[in-house]
């Protein structure tokens, strides 16, 4: 890990190729939100391919339109849902709706990462 920010919000955990997100308990993700997130991208990942990763152990819930903003972030290659909860995998189904990249459900942390390591690969061949 190269660093974490403690937020009112949730962890936020940056990494050499991608940014873990933990949101707090009976949160509601709001533009805001996502604005710091993007301060946080633009900071640490200027120009530099990247896998956004949400841990979603706690209960909360996220506007889908935010993803339309999310997904304009150029060097963004996916983003990984990490949930165990059955009702996750329907949610999944509806934030890819709104979300024009890759966008993958799965059980464990390592299966996300094992998967972000094949987009990366994917990214880089595509660019040579």
């Amino acid at each position: 890990m190269i660093t974490n920010y403690h937020l009112d919000f949730g962890l936020v955990e940056i990494y050499t190729d991608y940014i873990k997100v933990t949101i707090n308990e009976g949160i509601t993700i709001s533009p805001e939100h996502n604005n710091v997130l993007l301060d946080m991208v633009e900071k640490h990942y200027k120009n530099k391919p990247f896998l956004y990763l949400t841990h979603r152990v706690n209960s909360y819930s996220v506007d889908p339109t935010i993803y339309l903003e999310t997904a304009k972030i150029s060097n963004l290659i996916g983003f990984a849902v990490v949930s165990k909860d059955p009702l996750q995998k329907k949610q999944t189904q509806i934030e890819k709706l709104f979300f024009n990249k890759e966008l993958k459900r799965f059980d464990n942390i390592s299966s996300a990462l094992l998967w972000k390591d094949e987009l990366l690969l994917k990214y880089h061949n595509s660019i040579v």
